[in-house]
């Protein structure tokens, strides 16, 4: 057949499954025939050493060697070479229906850009999928990628997908392992890509060896992922939170101690609220860093809130880290002025502690806000 104006590429990744590449194949090539769609089916062999490949090639697919390893490798490899206007992506281990590839094409025929698959919609076979995954991991993921990117997709980790080629090549995806999936859909839901999903049922693979997924290290690559993407729930929110709770210690506390139940709270609690400032200051700016990172980089796409995050702080940050590292030093030299009319002798903690303890974190606070405004303005720098 020729390669030209195909409408479709079926994209199974392989490392040796010998045992079901060949029902995969012409499941997917008979589905096609039945519903007249052009197309073909492509497999990534990521090394295999077993006689996958050339069962693939029997079965009537093409067979690429990617030799970089990783399932994200592997259909980063594929799609690249992919000669359809779609690409539907699927395990070889036979758990995916490739005979039922139509809902997928409705989907990317109506506009849509990525069509996810949710098995919990479709239905989950007897020990198709580990309980840890289906009660735990995959909801917790699934709950966590909704909140950060605002979109409405119940599986994050199907790995039966289709998308539209071109869109998905213009993201540049770049992760190797396991995390692909979830780079997929964080990338494309910031760069605003047409998104659904279609229930798709999981069936018991059949593969004779252990499954290539690493349960807890492959579950936190995805968490690492998603968190690393949306640097307000990394860092902002919680910047805020530590801020607040920092500032509210020191407001009630910098006067005198506050008793509340015949709980006294003084100078120990007032340095805890000091502390929490200074943290939640840090985790903001950590934000502002990697946003402006991630734009000047295009590893996420701009937005309004990065370019008045950024002007804001080289700007005005400055100046507002230089006042109060000012009012940290006029603090330190009313307190040595305090402990000179003791003739520098011994001084009540509670009291000059609450000079001394808010002096020393001003000053630490405005240095890191003034330099994190330089920093700032170094990240801007085009290369």
């Amino acid at each position: 057949m020729s390669t030209e104006n195909l409408e479709l590429t079926v994209i199974m990744p392989c490392l040796n499954e010998s045992d079901t590449i060949g029902t995969c194949i012409r499941k997917a090539l008979t589905c096609m025939q039945e519903n007249n769609i052009k197309g073909e089916v492509l497999i990534a062999d990521n090394g295999s050493t077993d006689n996958s490949a050339e069962l693939a090639i029997k079965a009537g697919a093409k067979v690429i060697h990617v030799t970089e390893k990783g399932y994200g490798a592997a259909l980063i490899g594929a799609t690249k070479v992919a000669n359809g206007i779609y690409c539907i992506m699927g395990d070889a281990d036979d758990s995916y229906d490739f005979s039922n590839l139509m809902p997928y094409i409705l989907k990317l025929r109506e506009g849509f850009d990525l069509v996810m698959g949710n098995r919990f919609k479709g239905g989950i076979d007897r020990d198709a999928m580990p309980l840890l995954h289906k009660h735990l991991g995959t909801p917790v993921i699934s709950f966590l990628g909704r909140l950060f990117y605002h979109n409405t997709i119940g599986d994050f980790n199907c790995g039966m997908r289709g998308y539209n080629r071109s869109k998905i090549l213009e993201l540049n995806l770049q992760t190797t392992g396991m995390e692909y999936a979830s780079e997929m859909i964080v990338k494309s839901s910031l760069n605003k890509l047409n998104i659904t999903e279609v229930p798709t049922p999981l069936h018991r693979d059949g593969r004779s060896r252990p499954p290539h997924l690493n349960t807890w290290s492959d579950g936190w690559r995805h968490l690492k992922f998603l968190l690393l993407h949306s640097p307000n729930w990394l860092f902002l929110y919680p910047g805020i939170v530590l801020s607040i709770i920092g500032l509210v210690l020191m407001a009630l506390l910098i006067i005198a101690p506050l008793t509340i139940n015949k709980i006294s709270f003084d100078i120990n609690s007032l340095l805890f609220g000091c502390t929490f400032l200074l943290m939640g200051v840090n985790a903001i700016l950590f934000s502002c860093y990697t946003r402006i990172y991630a734009f000047m980089t295009e590893y996420i796409p701009p937005d309004k809130l990065t370019n008045k995050i950024s002007k804001f702080a080289s700007d005005k940050g400055i100046f507002i880290g230089a006042i109060l590292f000012i009012l940290g030093v006029v603090l330190s030299i009313i307190s040595l002025i305090a402990w000179s009319n003791k003739s520098f002798g011994d001084l009540e903690p509670q009291v000059i502690m609450r000079l001394t303890i808010p002096a020393a974190f001003m000053m630490m606070i405005g240095l890191e806000i003034m330099f994190g405004g330089f920093f700032i303005g170094i990240l801007k720098i085009k290369h």
